[in-house]
């Protein structure tokens, strides 16, 4: 596994945070099929009473990202990697062969199983042209934790959301 520790927010991980990371990330080798070949991005943030740890690993049958705050980084990163292994492992369980599926472990392709998850509600949303600040000011009106409108300005479609930590972001979509 490739693994790239970066810093954020001021934050230079120093070789000891990093040796850490990949020490703890090497648990997973056992776990993910082509753990010799995926590589991983851990991001160290540094806030004032706090520390994030996100990382992300994209293999071939799954996406796995994990994300953990905590006074203490090296918390932060074991913690994350508990929530990485927590997540094959549901995804193990989840697709064992009594649903016809092989484990990560053993997955080439996702293969359809007769438990197709069914679409129970469709919504029909009108894109009104509007500014972020607007979007923003929609999203607070109606209770959500994200809105979809139409950028002003591009005219494209957006998505406004409230992150974990408090702040927003938004979604820019380009079309290709």
């Amino acid at each position: 596994m490739r693994i790239e520790v970066v810093g954020k927010n001021g934050f230079n991980p120093s070789d000891a945070n990093k040796e850490y990371a990949i020490k703890k990330l090497s648990k997973l080798e056992n776990m993910i099929p082509d753990f010799d070949t995926v590589s991983a991005r851990v991001v160290c943030k540094v806030y004032k009473s706090f520390h994030k740890v996100e990382v992300t690993i994209p293999s071939k049958s799954i996406i796995l990202r994990a994300e953990v705050s905590d006074s203490d980084i090296y918390a932060a990163i074991d913690g994350s990697i508990d929530k990485l292994m927590t997540q094959v492992r549901r995804y193990n369980d989840k697709t064992k062969d009594k649903m016809g599926k092989k484990s990560i472990r053993h997955a080439e392709e996702p293969v359809e199983t007769e438990q197709n998850k069914k679409f129970v509600r469709d919504k029909h949303v009108d894109l009104i042209p509007m500014t972020r600040e607007e979007a923003l000011d929609q999203m607070e009106l109606l209770g959500h934790d994200f809105f979809i409108y139409l950028d002003k300005e591009t005219k494209k479609t957006n998505v406004i959301y409230l992150r974990e930590d408090g702040d927003y972001a938004v979604i820019e979509t380009e079309s290709k």
